[in-house]
């Protein structure tokens, strides 16, 4: 009797915890930064990820994670949920597994400020020498596409604005919000962001889970759909400008 009870009540335990570990990046502003004068990691999806745990709830910590080291740091349980500017993919599901939408996307194409060529497509750079950020979907999407000199990874959106600003690249491509908010915040004003560009790569932005965990997804999509309802994700994506 005692361990038929036991198998019945091990369920409930996993569904009322009360806490989760959710990893974020540091430089995927206004998604996910540091906030060098409080120390703490803020943005759109950490507001997102701590209005769904309470809808849920549980309470969420935040911690700092490269955003190539989401997914791995995910399946090896340091962290439990990932809360980023990480667009679902095939590929990523997979591996992973994604809540309902909370925010949808695509790319964006920055040149350098003096370069007043109109670029509406990939085919516009052919035989140049253009950038992407690591762990990005668009790495593999520029190389699929091909006709490039070369395409270049860059460890984060600053660093390969830098050397679209110097001349050592064409053009970068990244999160379009994330883009236009950072040059919005004079981030970088030898850049500009191509206004004519037309995304290809539109994504939705989800929390992400570890593969299999079906209770956990339940709850954040309950809590998803709540948020929703009630306009809370629609104040939080004005808060920050994305709309």
């Amino acid at each position: 009797m005692f361990a038929a009870v036991s198998a019945f009540s091990a369920p409930s335990t996993v569904l009322a915890q009360s806490s989760y570990t959710v990893g974020a990046t540091s430089t995927g502003v206004p998604f996910t930064f540091l906030d060098i004068k409080t120390n703490k990691l803020q943005g759109m999806m950490v507001d997102t990820v701590t209005a769904v745990g309470k809808n849920a709830g549980f309470i969420v910590n935040v911690q700092q994670t490269p955003f190539a080291a989401l997914i791995p740091s995910l399946t090896s349980n340091k962290i439990d949920i990932i809360a980023a500017a990480m667009l679902k993919t095939a590929a990523r599901a997979q591996i992973v597994d994604f809540s309902d939408p909370v925010y949808s996307y695509g790319e964006g194409l920055f040149v350098n400020a003096e370069d007043k060529h109109v670029y509406k497509s990939l085919d516009d750079l052919k035989d140049q020498i253009v950038g992407a950020q690591v762990g990005t979907v668009f790495v593999d999407a520029l190389n699929k596409k091909g006709g490039f000199k070369e395409v270049r990874v860059y460890d984060s959106i600053a660093d390969m604005m830098r050397d679209v600003g110097l001349g050592r690249i064409k053009a970068g491509f990244g999160d379009r919000p994330i883009v236009a908010y950072q040059l919005s915040q004079g981030a970088n004003p030898q850049v500009r962001l191509v206004k004519e560009y037309q995304s290809t790569l539109m994504g939705d932005v989800c929390l992400v889970v570890r593969k299999g965990e079906t209770q956990l997804l339940e709850r954040l999509n309950k809590a998803i759909a709540t948020a929703k309802a009630d306009g809370t994700i629609a104040r939080i994506v004005q808060q920050w400008n994305l709309n």
